[in-house]
């Protein structure tokens, strides 16, 4: 598969998917929410795969969605784009097979969300985490409160949702979203061997687990009501209110 922001590569039973603009920090614009969508499809329809292994390349997983879609005219505005976001995690959470992400440097904001969808998370001990939508005069969308409460709760979704505060990667795993925290210089190995023990696994129990917990968690949190968000979302982009806030927040970013 031949992608511009991503590379994907299968190799036996684990197959891999990478953010590749590390220049950028792997920010997610929409086309990069696209090919992830599309990437996530193409392993879903290949036989012989188990696991599939998420990463960003170089020093961070993912910036959140790319703000240079946040000045001027945004295709964003238009509803189809703002649903990119939803379709690339629902696409992302609804492979067959288990996803294991690995998070050094920053997850940000839509990162997190990409993070959420998969379903075993392991980071790297300084890695940093942040939610700026609200900041920048946005709802958190792309399905990210439902699968935050799934993962850390409804108490714990609102406080980092609404504060936008940073957060490390001990308190991520402290509330439940992260299963590991390794240190840095082993979290290659440390995603690698957990990926390699699951594609020892026979293929019709992993594939039962996973469908089973999805199946009990969706009638806890409701991800399907996500598909509203991106009538939030252009909302929010016509609200005067807002586009201050937004204008304040990337400012702030460039002094």
């Amino acid at each position: 598969m031949d992608f511009e922001t991503l590379t994907v590569e299968v190799t036996g039973a684990i197959g891999r998917l990478t953010l590749d603009r590390p220049d950028k920090l792997n920010p997610l614009s929409t086309a990069t929410l696209r090919e992830i969508a599309e990437a996530a499809r193409w392993f879903d329809a290949q036989p012989g795969l188990k696991v599939v292994v998420v990463r960003g390349a170089g020093r961070a997983f993912s910036a959140g969605a790319d703000l240079s879609t946040f000045s001027g005219p945004q295709e964003v505005s238009t509803r189809d784009a703002a649903d990119t976001g939803r379709e690339m995690a629902d696409a992302v959470e609804g492979m067959r097979q288990l996803s294991v992400v690995g998070i050094q440097g920053w997850c940000v904001g839509g990162g997190l969300v990409l993070a959420a969808a998969c379903d075993l998370r392991v980071a790297a001990a300084d890695a940093r985490f942040s939610i700026p939508e609200v900041d920048l005069g946005i709802p958190l969308a792309w399905g990210g409160i439902p699968r935050l409460v799934r993962e850390i709760g409804p108490a714990m979704t609102k406080e980092l949702v609404l504060t936008c505060r940073p957060f490390g990667a001990d308190e991520a795993k402290a509330t439940g979203f992260l299963n590991r925290v390794v240190p840095p210089e082993k979290l290659d190995d440390e995603v690698e061997a957990l990926a390699a023990n699951l594609a020892t696994k026979a293929s019709h129990p992993l594939f039962a687990t996973k469908r089973h917990v999805n199946a009990v968690t969706s009638q806890m949190v409701g991800t399907g009501r996500a598909w509203s968000d991106a009538d939030a979302l252009v909302t929010a982009f016509g609200d005067r209110e807002c586009a201050e806030a937004r204008v304040a927040y990337l400012t702030a970013r460039r002094s």
